[in-house]
């Protein structure tokens, strides 16, 4: 529709609503009402104790997957691995720890449109750093759900190609609910998450499969957050 055929409609509109007292947002205001976001932030959280290991390629992956699907696509990983801080205490008080300094201003501000959190599997449960995180994540709370409404996908990473990924996958899940987030798994084949086996010294790159799952997770949180944003 041309820019004269927009002009033209809007006066019609105001007109009639000079005449019945109605008020009628302005050209511009539609024009930005309808406007989507010209970059979608999708944020990747590794929280694994081990700074840039496999669960921090694993979830980069999944990020480089996701970047690719829309030119408007940004994407971010916050590795977790060697920072300092403690899960919920009895007060829900904290001080300037490495959570307060570097991991809470990123997902404020700008707020994420997706989000993608990667465990390693430790005795069938997330880390203590990803627990950590999730308990933490309740500052984004309060005052409102700053979370709700946001795409959110998991990836694990296991000792083991049957380690306890998919329990670990229902766990952080389960406690990202609280937060109202929108849950997507993967596309065929990760339908519930990715699912990745540390088999190789470490090259998490050669657990094919599994960084296939990765990708997938990728797209799928990329895909929701698109239509969501």
């Amino acid at each position: 529709m041309s820019k004269d055929v927009n002009r033209r409609a809007f006066m019609n509109a105001a007109g009639i609503a000079a005449a019945t007292g109605l008020v009628v947002p302005s050209a511009l205001a539609a024009d930005e009402a309808v406007k989507p976001a010209d970059k979608v932030l999708i944020i990747g959280v590794a929280c694994s104790p081990r700074k840039g290991k496999t669960t921090a390629t694993a979830v980069q992956t999944a990020l480089d997957a996701a970047k690719a699907v829309n030119s408007s696509i940004e994407t971010h990983l916050i590795d977790l691995g060697g920072m300092v801080f403690s899960g919920m205490n009895a007060s829900g008080e904290f001080g300037e720890d490495d959570f307060q300094r570097f991991v809470l201003p990123k997902l404020r501000e700008p707020k994420p449109a997706g989000l993608i959190i990667g465990s390693p599997v430790y005795f069938r449960n997330f880390s203590s750093t990803c627990m950590a995180f999730l308990e933490r994540l309740a500052v984004l709370r309060k005052p409102s759900l700053l979370l709700a409404g946001i795409p959110m996908g998991v990836l694990t990473v296991g000792a083991y190609r049957n380690g306890g990924q998919e329990l670990v996958i229902s766990q952080i899940q389960a406690a990202m609910l609280c937060h109202e987030a929108v849950i997507v798994g993967g596309k065929p084949g990760a339908h519930q998450g990715a699912t990745l086996w540390n088999n190789y010294n470490d090259d998490i790159t050669k657990d094919e499969f599994g960084i296939d799952t990765a990708k997938k997770l990728g797209i799928r949180v990329a895909e929701a957050a698109l239509k969501l944003a």
